[in-house]
C-alpha cells in the first residue's frame, strides 16, 4: 500500500509556503557555520527538529545572504554621510532577520524606521513569534512602547513596524493608507530609503510589480521637488529567479509548477541584460544587476572561499554554478531631482569586488 500523497499548498498558501523554504535554509547555513544569526531560530517553529539542507542550498543561502548585506550596510553607511539616518521598508519579508541584526549591529543608530509587509497569515506568525522570544522583543524597545494592532496581525515599536497588506494589489489601496497617511506618515519622504524585494516581485504579474515601483517612484519624486521638504534618495534591491528559458531554467519553472507555484514575474527578464530596465522605465539613474554565480566568483574573498568550502564537501560544483547564474541581484537608486550633490556618492553604492584580497 502506498503512503498518501503529501497535500500541495494552492494559490497563496504555495507562495507563503516559500517563505519557510528560506527561512529553513537560513537556519541549516547557520547551524552549519557559513552564516552567523542568532535570530533566525525563534522564528522557525520547532527549529530543534529540523534537518540541514545540502551544501548546494546552505552555499546559495550565504552568497545571497553575504552580497545583500554588503548593499545594505553601504546604503546605513551612505545615509550616514549625509548626516542623515535611513527607512528600510522590507516588502514580502516573511521571516527575515535583517531588523535584529541591524539593530544589534554597528549601524543601529542609523536607522530611522525598518518597515516589513507580507501577507497577514505571515505578518500574524511572525508577530506572535516576536512576542515569544525574549531575545526578538528585547531588541524592539520597551515592553510599553510595543503594541499589536489590526488583531494582531501588525506590530509597532518605536523603529520595528510589521504591517499586513497584498502587495498585488493597487497601492494607492494597499500601502497608501498604512504608509502614507495621517499628519506624521510612517514612511517619511525626506529620510534615504531602501526598498527590499527577496524573492517577491517574481510571484507577481509585472503589471503589479511595475506598479508597485512607480507608486514609490511618484512618492518620492513629488515630495522631494517641493521648495518645502528636503531632498531624498530612494534604492531597491530586488533578488529573484531570471532567465527561466533555457533548459536549466524550464526544469526550475516546472519544480515550482509542481507546488502550485507560478513565476509571471519572471517574464520580462529573460537574459542578464533585461534586468537593469526593472529600474530604468522608471526613470531611475542607476540600475544594475550581478548573478549569485558571478559574485560567488568574483566578489567573495578568497579567504571566505576557502573558509566555506571546508564546511562540507560539494561535488555538484557545475550544478550549483547552474543554480546560482538563474538567480540576480539587481539594484537600482532613484536620485531627487534638486539633489545635485548627492549623485556621485550614490552612484558609487554597489557591492565591492574582494576576490583578489
Amino acid at each position: 500500500m502506498f503512503p498518501p500523497r503529501p497535500r500541495v499548498p494552492e494559490g497563496d498558501a504555495a507562495i507563503r509556503a516559500t517563505d519557510n523554504d528560506a527561512a529553513l535554509a537560513r537556519l541549516s547555513a547557520v547551524r552549519r557555520g557559513y552564516l552567523t544569526d542568532p535570530f533566525i531560530t525563534p522564528l522557525v517553529p520547532r527549529a530543534h527538529l529540523e534537518p540541514s539542507r545540502p551544501p548546494l542550498i546552505n552555499i546559495g543561502t550565504y552568497v545571497r545572504s553575504e552580497a545583500l548585506d554588503e548593499l545594505v550596510n553601504g546604503w546605513l553607511a551612505l545615509s550616514a554621510q549625509e548626516g542623515a539616518k535611513c527607512q528600510i521598508v522590507s516588502m514580502g519579508a516573511g521571516s527575515d532577520t535583517r531588523f535584529w541584526r541591524i539593530a544589534t549591529g554597528p549601524s543601529r543608530d542609523n536607522l530611522a524606521r525598518y518597515i516589513e509587509i507580507d501577507f497577514p497569515e505571515i505578518t500574524t506568525k511572525k508577530a506572535m513569534a516576536i512576542r515569544k522570544s525574549k531575545d526578538l522583543s528585547a531588541v524592539l524597545g520597551k515592553p510599553e512602547d510595543v503594541s499589536l494592532a489590526n488583531g494582531g496581525t501588525a506590530l509597532h515599536s518605536p523603529v520595528y513596524h510589521l504591517l499586513a497588506a497584498d502587495l498585488r494589489l493597487p497601492p494607492a489601496e494597499s500601502l497608501a493608507p498604512l504608509l502614507t497617511t495621517g499628519p506624521e506618515p510612517l514612511l517619511s519622504p525626506s529620510l534615504p530609503t531602501l526598498l527590499l524585494f527577496e524573492c517577491v516581485l517574481v510571484y507577481m504579474s509585472p503589471a503589479a510589480s511595475g506598479s508597485l515601483l512607480q507608486w514609490f517612484t511618484d512618492y518620492f519624486s513629488s515630495q522631494s521637488s517641493s521648495p518645502t521638504s528636503s531632498p531624498s534618495v530612494l534604492g531597491c534591491i530586488v533578488y529573484e529567479m531570471f532567465a527561466l528559458g533555457d533548459q536549466f531554467g524550464k526544469v526550475m519553472v516546472n519544480n515550482l509548477k509542481a507546488r502550485n507555484v507560478s513565476l509571471p514575474g519572471a517574464e520580462p527578464y529573460p537574459t542578464f541584460e533585461s534586468l537593469p530596465n526593472r529600474f530604468l522605465k522608471h526613470g531611475w539613474e542607476v540600475a544594475k544587476a550581478l548573478t549569485l554565480k558571478d559574485i560567488r566568483r568574483e566578489y567573495i574573498s578568497q579567504a571566505e572561499l576557502e573558509r566555506i568550502s571546508q564546511l562540507e564537501m560539494l561535488d555538484e560544483i557545475e550544478e550549483l554554478e547552474l543554480v546560482l547564474a538563474h538567480y540576480a541581484i539587481t539594484w537600482g537608486v532613484k536620485l531627487p531631482s534638486n539633489a545635485d550633490g548627492l549623485k556621485a556618492q550614490w552612484r558609487e553604492w554597489s557591492i565591492k569586488r574582494k576576490a583578489t584580497s
